[in-house]
């Protein structure tokens, strides 16, 4: 009986500390990484490589990982002062959506991608902005889009990544600035409607120039119309009408 008490107690003064010590290690030895996430491993500071998703297996106080989001994500880029090619001030605002597509490359290359991607985006804004005139700026705004998006993911490839879209937001104009807008827009518009008008005078005028030369030609057509004229405003009822005849109308009974 003392013997197997004794090897009971031997048994649990080396268990014991066993348990704990795979209790506290464990979880530095088995990781589990979902399907959007990538780990860039360690080995004594030497980058092995990145590894998952599922099952992944650290050698406690030698390895570390570095856990990677391949998910899409966005960066509000912050609201930036610029003046366009035309002079104009104006405040704009924009959004970055990118993602990691080498997890090595952004763990080693770059201290902080997020940020290094922010600030780029907003130097990168002012500067094609500046050399965009107002007009271009509001109603083409999706070649701008494209070309923020190029030249921002051209910069950040070297960090593993891919930048797969870049939208302004919001253009803030001074109120003078859309005072005048507005004045240039009713400008437009009276412009406009005074060419119309004037191109129907003219063809109304051009129209008559035709029906002069028709009548002259056929001077019995004068005579039709002035009958005509006649008819339409004796069929409007409680009217009472008084027309000159001229006697040109009996010029042909005469003749006969």
């Amino acid at each position: 009986m003392e013997d197997l008490i004794h090897k009971l107690v031997s048994l649990a003064t080396w268990t014991v500390p066993v348990i704990v010590l795979a209790a506290f290690a464990l979880p530095q030895m088995v990781r589990v990484l979902r399907e959007y996430e990538r780990g860039v491993i360690f080995r004594l500071g030497k980058l092995l490589g990145a590894k998952g998703p599922g099952l992944i297996f650290l050698i406690p106080v030698v390895d570390r990982m570095v856990k990677m989001d391949l998910r899409v994500v966005t960066i509000d880029v912050a609201k930036q002062e610029i003046m366009t090619r035309d002079n104009v001030p104006a405040t704009v605002d924009a959004v970055i959506y990118f993602r990691v597509v080498d997890p090595c490359a952004a763990v080693v290359k770059v201290e902080n991608f997020w940020k290094a991607t922010s600030l780029i985006g907003q130097t990168t804004l002012r500067s094609v902005l500046g050399q965009a005139e107002l007009d271009d700026l509001l109603s083409r705004r999706d070649k701008i889009n494209q070309t923020l998006q190029e030249i921002i993911d051209r910069q950040t490839d070297p960090w593993g990544i891919k930048v797969t879209s870049v939208e302004i937001k919001e253009v803030a104009l001074p109120e003078s600035m859309k005072r005048a807008m507005a004045k240039q827009a009713e400008a437009e518009r009276e412009r406009r409607a005074k060419i119309v008008n004037a191109e129907g005078e003219f063809q109304a005028a051009e129209k008559m120039v035709q029906a002069a030369a028709m009548i002259s030609k056929e001077p019995i057509s004068l005579q039709l119309r002035y009958l005509q004229t006649m008819r339409e405003m004796a069929s409007e009822q409680h009217t009472t009408t008084f027309l000159p005849i001229p006697i040109d109308l009996f010029a042909p009974f005469l003749k006969k």
